[in-house]
């Protein structure tokens, strides 16, 4: 979530985080994001309304899932897109479809190993440019934390714990 934000702010979009605490909120504005919403302490769909002036957002990137990928789609503008990324937070939502009629909206799903598998040379293409843009210092990746090779149980408990915002690094000369 933490690279979409880095990279829609990069290609000029206007980015609305929206995370489970004050601190990862913190960290999504530090990268670029324009607004920030707390789905733990504040209704999304009228956080996302307001913050749009009741037109809906364009494009819901969610890899999260769960029960805020409803409301979040009640927020939706006409012709919006929604990207299916993935399930970290645990649930597989159930969508009801009447909502992608009443918005005129698609939703996508984004799997991106598929993509990669399939079309290796535009996968290539892509992580060239964003490779470029690390190497230039326009896109600048967040790190959690850097650990020894020994403490990758540690890591992974972090990761499934929800613990880690942005990228663990594994070094085995540590």
């Amino acid at each position: 979530g933490l690279a979409a934000v880095e990279i829609a702010k990069f290609l000029g979009a206007r980015v609305i985080a929206v995370a489970s605490s004050p601190e990862k909120l913190a960290i999504c504005r530090a990268h670029g994001a324009d607004d920030v919403i707390d789905y733990e302490t504040q209704n999304l769909k009228d956080a996302l309304k307001e913050l749009t002036a009741g037109r809906g957002v364009d494009v819901i990137y969610d890899c999260v899932g769960g029960p805020h990928a409803e409301p979040s789609l009640r927020a939706m503008a006409w012709q919006g897109r929604y990207l299916v990324v993935g399930f970290a937070g645990g649930g597989i939502p159930s969508i009801p479809l009447n909502l992608l009629l009443l918005k005129g909206c698609a939703m996508l799903g984004v799997f991106f190993g598929e993509f990669a598998a399939r079309r290796p040379e535009h996968h290539r293409a892509n992580m060239e440019r964003v490779l470029a843009w690390i190497a230039s210092g326009e896109l600048k990746p967040h790190i959690h934390a850097v650990m020894a090779l020994a403490q990758t149980q540690e890591a992974l408990r972090l990761l499934e714990a929800r613990k880690v915002t942005g990228k663990i690094i594994i070094r085995p000369d540590l």
